[in-house]
């Protein structure tokens, strides 16, 4: 793996080309993050459950056919499994996994949320990325190295009214990957990433019109590709912002 002691377009430049596997690629962070690696010459394997907007995120990065976009819901573990196999069959393992698929509740009291929108949170925050992990860190492993980045947030690690089942779920990602990090041999590292506040169809759920002062996901993506590229598994266990 390359060291974290560089920064900026220098990391651009020095990293060698991996293999990333981004989960919930249609849209937003993670949409970003993949055109950004792919301008920096990197394997881009995406998933998400919107085949429209994969079929059309093809299209717009760099050297299309290096890329693998499947739709893919994190939330089905007989989905993940499919993933996994397709992986295999492909043989292209990613060096780096970005478990960023992610869905937020309606502002509500928690009484107030649907018991369906309460599930749906859960079920994709938290059981997708255990269900990406399950499933891609046997293959990781043979390899003898790896990271894995689960987005996390500052709700994850703060609380606030109307979104307590999004809290809930990001709190537990940080419980996650702190744990699996301990289960890892040498040579892997498993983090939880908040990305800061950005300008997302999520934050404008809170926030509404206020969401537009915040960074959009392209400006992020810029620091965001550079941290990533360049953890190593001296980070393992870390949570970490960009």
């Amino acid at each position: 793996m390359t060291t974290a002691s560089f920064s900026g377009s220098n990391a651009a430049a020095v990293a060698a080309a991996k293999t990333v596997l981004i989960t919930g690629v249609s849209k937003g962070l993670g949409r970003a993050l993949a055109l950004e690696l792919s301008k920096r010459g990197h394997t881009v394997i995406g998933c998400s459950r919107a085949q429209d907007k994969l079929t059309s995120l093809q299209s717009e990065l760099s050297s299309p056919d290096r890329h693998l976009l499947l739709n893919v819901d994190v939330a089905s573990n007989s989905s993940v499994e499919e993933l996994a196999r397709v992986i295999m069959e492909k043989k292209t393992v990613p060096d780096i996994i970005v478990n960023n698929a992610g869905t937020i509740n309606k502002n509500n009291r928690l009484w107030e949320v649907p018991v369906e929108e309460f599930d749906t949170v859960i079920d994709t925050n938290v059981k997708g990325v255990a269900n990406v992990m399950r499933h891609l860190i046997p293959l990781m492993l043979p390899r003898g190295h790896g990271i894995i980045v689960n987005m996390s947030s500052g709700w994850g690690r703060s609380a606030a009214a109307l979104v307590a089942p999004y809290c809930a779920s990001k709190w537990a990602v940080e419980g996650l990957s702190r744990s699996v990090a301990k289960e890892m041999p040498g040579g892997f590292a498993v983090v939880a990433l908040s990305p800061g506040v950005i300008n997302t169809e999520m934050l404008q759920s809170c926030f509404g019109a206020s969401a537009s002062a915040y960074q959009t996901p392209e400006a992020w993506s810029l620091k965001a590709a550079t941290m990533i590229l360049n953890l190593t598994a001296a980070d393992n266990g870390a949570s970490l912002t960009v």
